[in-house]
């Protein structure tokens, strides 16, 4: 075998420490570093694989009894060719537990072969990532040849490990690659080879280590982001009977595993078993209503969420009305037209009725009629009523005139026909046949109006002697005539004298309420004892017998 000086050991350890340090600092002052720091992947792996190169530098030497007697001293070789892997898991960011298996052959029967396992810390930064370790095993270790003795067989033994490295993190397969930029380790392994002569004795070595390679890294100690569950209501406000769609809104669920949804509310029967669900409001009293949502998709923390939102069912709102009467002023025992506009916000069916304060209403829908026969004259108050299916009403008021009837006519003094005096000079007052003719006329007008009166006004000649007796006679004679031979009532009948200038009576019906006086101006009545009952009655019967003569 070749043997190498026992400061091998220690240089290689130096040199470890020195590169150690130096990187950490070269890392530590990126702005002054000439190697550019590629980034991590997305947070600590959860598996390192290190798969690389080693170095060993045993310090160790063999003492071999030979069968001649005396004994034969050698160091094991300093092996350069050597492969070494490692699977680390990690139980958090920091500590993990590894299993570490290494093959140092050198091909003269003279090599290292070690399985152990341990436990390992990192300390993840940004681009780097520091490691030490410490791994307890066993060892199988073979040599060193002694020639032209045969070489000790490989013999298994107890083995021990404490070190550490520096990975650096590289831009490849998503960050899932980095570089073990060296691996320095201080091993301690022991065989014992036992008493036989040329192939006994003992091997404890101090070996220091350096290795190199790639380290893979599997699965990530982030937690997945949580859950997130939110929900809203459309529309966020119905009447009773609208329908309201709750959607729940998720992040962050793995899509490899199935969501389960469920609903629930505050008096409220939600059924769904998805992201979305509709809620009836029917049965619903006005108010506010709260909805709750629940997303799963496992068992584990973080994994399902709750989402609230809220809906209001509003109260319907009562309906509105107006009254229009066609036409607005009628005449006694007219009719009108009634027209009602009822509105329902909500368009709910509506019924009217109708109510009048004078005269009778009827119809049906939003129309009526109104009747004012028997009514009174003035305004009448009319009442539209609307009511929607849910028992709110509504009124309104409109007026219909009902104007009072004409007052009749003003009656006035109707004159008649008159009656002339000019035939009989000798008797100047007789009533003769013809005068009796107008008078008859007159008395039929009488008797077709018996509330009427007359109004018999005498008049004279011009320079008639004793004119205004004269004209009294003539309209009592005349009075005369209608008692008594006409029937009609004296009360009825005046006598009156004027001031014509003729020799006659003017004969006048004065209806009821007709006011003579006004209508005909410029006569006197007659006074009745300012005429002589004798002479009137020889006046009289003077003019009776006249006329019984001539007939």
């Amino acid at each position: 075998m070749n043997s190498r000086p026992s400061s091998n050991v220690i240089r290689i350890l130096l040199v470890a420490c020195v590169a150690l340090l130096g990187t950490t600092a070269l890392f530590g002052q990126s702005s002054k570093s000439s190697m550019p720091a590629a980034p991590m992947q997305q947070g600590p792996s959860k598996i390192d694989i290190f798969t690389g190169y080693s170095y060993l530098a045993p310090h160790a030497t063999v003492t071999t009894n030979l069968y001649g007697g005396g004994t034969y001293t050698d160091k094991l070789s300093s092996i350069n060719e050597g492969a070494i892997g490692s699977v680390a898991y990690y139980f958090n960011r920091y500590l993990g537990g590894q299993l570490e298996y290494e093959n140092s052959p050198d091909g003269r029967n003279d090599g290292v072969q070690t399985i152990q396992g341990g436990l390992i810390g990192r300390y993840p930064m940004s681009g780097m990532t520091p490691f030490v370790h410490a791994l307890a095993g066993a060892a199988r270790v073979g040599g060193p040849n002694a020639e032209p003795i045969a070489a000790h067989n490989y013999t298994w033994g107890p083995a021990l490990t404490v070190g550490g490295g520096l990975d650096y993190g590289l831009p490849f397969f998503n960050h899932r690659l980095s570089l073990r930029l060296f691996q320095a380790d201080y091993e301690y392994f022991h065989a014992d080879y036992g008493l036989t002569p040329d192939f006994g004795g003992r091997v404890n070595s101090d070996t220091a280590r350096l290795s190199t390679g790639i380290v893979w890294h599997v699965g990530s100690l982030t937690p997945p982001p949580p859950v997130t569950y939110s929900c809203s209501a459309s529309p966020e406000s119905v009447y009773p009977g609208g329908e309201v769609t709750v959607t729940g809104m998720t992040s962050n669920l793995n899509p490899k595993k199935t969501a389960k949804y469920s609903w629930m509310g505050q008096g409220l029967t939600v059924n769904s078993s998805d992201s979305t669900a509709k809620i009836n409001t029917s049965d619903l009293q006005p108010g506010t209503y709260k909805v709750m949502g629940h997303v799963t998709e496992g068992n584990k923390a973080g994994e399902s969420a709750d989402c609230t939102t809220m809906f209001t069912v509003k109260q319907f709102e009562p309906p509105t009305v107006s009254c229009v009467a066609s036409p607005m002023t009628v005449q006694p025992g007219q009719t009108a037209t009634i027209t009602a506009t009822g509105v329902s916000p909500q368009n709910r069916p509506l019924t009217y009725t109708y109510s009048a304060s004078a005269g009778s209403i009827s119809g049906s829908g939003n129309s009526a009629t109104l009747s004012t026969t028997g009514a009174p004259s003035g305004p009448v108050t009319v009442t539209c009523n609307v009511q929607d299916d849910k028992g709110q009403t509504a009124s309104s008021t409109t007026t219909v005139d009902i104007q009072a009837p004409p007052p009749p006519p003003t009656p006035h003094t109707e004159k008649l026909c008159t009656i002339t005096f000019n035939q009989d000079k000798y008797r100047p007052t007789r009533v003769d046949n013809i005068a009796k003719a107008c008078l008859d006329d007159v008395a039929l007008n009488a008797q077709r109006q018996p509330d009427a009166d007359l109004v018999l006004v005498g008049n004279a000649g011009p320079g008639e002697r004793d004119g205004a007796q004269k004209a009294a006679w003539r309209a009592v004679n005349a009075k005369e005539y209608l008692v008594k031979d006409k029937g009609i009532d004296a009360s009825r009948i005046q006598v009156r004298t004027g001031n014509a200038g003729s020799k006659e009576v003017q004969d006048y019906l004065v209806p009821a309420g007709a006011n003579f006086e006004n209508d005909i101006q410029g006569t006197e009545a007659v006074d009745m004892s300012a005429l002589k009952a004798k002479t009137m009655e020889h006046h009289y019967i003077h003019h009776k017998m006249t006329h019984k003569k001539k007939m």
